[in-house]
C-alpha cells in the first residue's frame, strides 16, 4: 500500500468526525450562550450598569438584545436549527463584545495574541465562526429543514 492510499483511507475516517464533531460544538456553546444570554436578561439592571461604564448608548436596551442575541441564538445553534444565521448573530455580537468590553485584548490581536485568545469572546467567537463556515452538520434539525442547503455540511 502506498502513501497516496493510506492518506485516502485516512481522510475518508477523519471525514466520518465531522458531524459528530460540529454537533458537540454546536450543542456544547449553543448551552453556554443560552446561559450567558439568560445571565443577561435575568441580571439586567446590573449588566446594564456594567455596559453603562462601558459608555454604550441605551445600556438596558444593548443588554436585552445582546442577551436576546446569545439566548435564542445559543438555543438555535444547540438545535441546529437556522445556524448560519444563528452564527452569524452571534458572531457580531462577540465581535461587538471585543470591541467594546475586551477593546485592549482586541488591540493586542498581533503583539500578545495570548491576551486575545485568552480573552472570553474568543472560544464563542470560534465556535459561530466554524459553523458558520462548515454549517450544522448532518446532526441537525437544519439537515432534516433544508437538507439542499446542508449537504456540503456533512
Amino acid at each position: 500500500m502506498n502513501f497516496q492510499s493510506l492518506y485516502q483511507r485516512l481522510s475518508a475516517a477523519a471525514s466520518l468526525l465531522q458531524s459528530p464533531l460540529l454537533l458537540i460544538i454546536r450543542a456544547y456553546w449553543g448551552i453556554q450562550f443560552v446561559l450567558t444570554g439568560w445571565g443577561k436578561v435575568t441580571h439586567l439592571d446590573k449588566v446594564a450598569g456594567y455596559f453603562e461604564s462601558l459608555h454604550l448608548p441605551a445600556p438596558k436596551l444593548m443588554v436585552v438584545m445582546a442577551g436576546g442575541t446569545e439566548l435564542i441564538g445559543g438555543a438555535l445553534l444547540a438545535l441546529g436549527l437556522i445556524s448560519r444565521l444563528a452564527a452569524l448573530a452571534l458572531s457580531f455580537t462577540m465581535c461587538v463584545a471585543y470591541a467594546t468590553a475586551e477593546r485592549e485584548s482586541l488591540n493586542a490581536i498581533f503583539h500578545d495574541p495570548d491576551k486575545f485568545t485568552q480573552a472570553t469572546p474568543f472560544l464563542f467567537l470560534l465556535a459561530s465562526l466554524v459553523i458558520l463556515a462548515f454549517g450544522p452538520g448532518a446532526i441537525s434539525v437544519d439537515r432534516a429543514v433544508f437538507p439542499e442547503t446542508t449537504k456540503s455540511g456533512k
